[in-house]
């Protein structure tokens, strides 16, 4: 019985904790972890009193299915500016939330999306990264 109750509580801790997107610390230990992993970045330019971040941080991120994708298969980044959280100039955009996909060495891929993004919609975004990166990654280009 013990061995159950045991189980039961990793399986809801586990379940929980699963729930969330995994934020990399900063940007600097984001990309050497995406480096040391091969994995694309997602970085989001946020601020707190955004709206539109709200909606982004409240709905799609918070989506079991997108939390999955990003924890699967992408080192996730989030810059606040209200809180002064480092951003290299290159990927600074006047608005928020801007969404990059980048490299493991921090280029862009593509430009950022701009603005909250729905789950289906984010979805079909991260299939296509995705595919680009491991695309990239065999061929080099």
């Amino acid at each position: 019985m013990r061995k159950i109750l045991i189980y039961l509580t990793l399986l809801v801790a586990t379940t929980i904790m699963a729930s969330e997107v995994k934020w990399a610390k900063d940007y600097n230990t984001g990309i050497i972890e995406a480096a040391r992993f091969s994995k694309p970045v997602l970085f989001i330019s946020s601020r707190h009193t955004c709206k539109f971040c709200v909606i982004l941080d409240n709905g799609t991120l918070k989506d079991k299915r997108v939390v999955e994708a990003l924890n699967r298969d992408y080192v996730s980044i989030i810059a606040y500016s209200d809180e002064n959280d480092y951003m290299p100039r290159e990927l600074y955009q006047p608005g928020t939330p801007a969404i990059w996909f980048l490299l493991p060495s921090g280029e862009p891929m593509f430009q950022p999306i701009m603005g909250a993004i729905d789950a289906e919609n984010f979805l079909k975004a991260l299939a296509v990264v995705k595919e680009e990166f491991d695309s990239f990654t065999k061929t080099g280009k």
